[in-house]
């Protein structure tokens, strides 16, 4: 279970050296990916300054509170779901986008309260089966935040019901379902999932998209076995923490959905995926 109130404190603001670094240089220095760094800008958390010529440059200031959001991810091991809850953009939480996405993000909101108060649940019960924290599980049912694939996969199994029934669907069945017709089931920034096939079905395909930067937010797992084909781009997968694969366009990768699994696009451009589980859990 997170405990909000033990984070360390944030860096404070303080007068320091006007040297600025780029974004190569950060990301060797906190030893992640640039494409990581680029995702932390995208979600809010940072927006390094820019030469003439278009490049990113970091100033001390923001190098000390990346390291901060670097010491959350992996001592205090929260998602950045959390993070964005916590640091937010000027210290505040990030609201959800206020498009097609946001429609979404309001509908989920209600179906999270509604799927808690009737089952009894209190905010701290969730949090303590899921790893959220209390803050981050109220941010998301008053639509201040934004939910990771993760962490709806998280909920879902705790509610005993579906990432599928957050969404709106129908109960119409297609053979045929054309690109208008598709169903999403996202709302994380830099993350479209479609559902491929309506009806009662044994296998669930998804057309997946995602951004450069973009990841699962976490690892999950449930019953099943899925199947992933990389249309285009290069996607990331960790199993159990242990098995390590980097998929580029023509691979395919098969797993027991039993095993943690968690995801990321490391590279420069947009991932296509087409991703297939079964039984349909998700």
């Amino acid at each position: 279970m997170i405990k909000t109130g033990k984070n360390p404190a944030p860096p404070q603001s303080r007068k320091r050296t006007d040297r600025h670094y780029n974004i190569s240089n950060v990301a060797k220095l906190l030893e992640i990916s640039a494409s990581t760094l680029r995702q932390w800008e995208n979600m809010g958390l940072m927006k390094p300054a820019r030469t003439p010529g278009g490049y990113r440059t970091y100033s001390v200031e923001q190098i000390d509170r990346l390291k901060y959001i670097q010491r959350m991810r992996t001592e205090k091991n929260l998602n950045m779901d959390a993070i964005l809850h916590l640091l937010g953009i000027n210290g505040q939480p990030k609201p959800a986008a206020g498009n097609g996405v946001a429609r979404d993000s309001s509908l989920i909101a209600r179906k999270l309260r509604k799927l808690r108060r009737d089952r009894r649940m209190t905010l701290s019960e969730v949090a303590a089966k899921t790893d959220l924290s209390v803050s981050f599980l109220s941010s998301l049912e008053r639509r201040q935040v934004n939910a990771s694939v993760a962490t709806l996969r998280k909920l879902s199994a705790v509610y005993g019901t579906n990432v599928l029934s957050f969404f709106e669907t129908s109960d119409r069945v297609s053979k045929l379902i054309r690109p208008r017709q598709r169903k999403q089931l996202s709302n994380e920034p830099g993350v479209r999932i479609e559902l491929l096939a309506l009806g009662q079905i044994s296998m669930e395909p998804h057309l997946f998209q995602i951004a450069p930067g973009a990841t699962s937010g976490g690892s999950y797992h449930h019953d099943g076995e899925e199947c992933v084909y990389v249309i285009s781009g290069i996607c990331e997968f960790w199993l159990d923490e242990v098995e390590h694969y980097v998929l580029n366009p023509g691979d395919t990768l098969y797993f027991p959905s039993s095993q943690a699994h968690r995801w990321s696009n490391p590279g420069p451009a947009e991932a296509v995926l087409l991703w297939v589980n079964t039984p349909a859990t998700f």
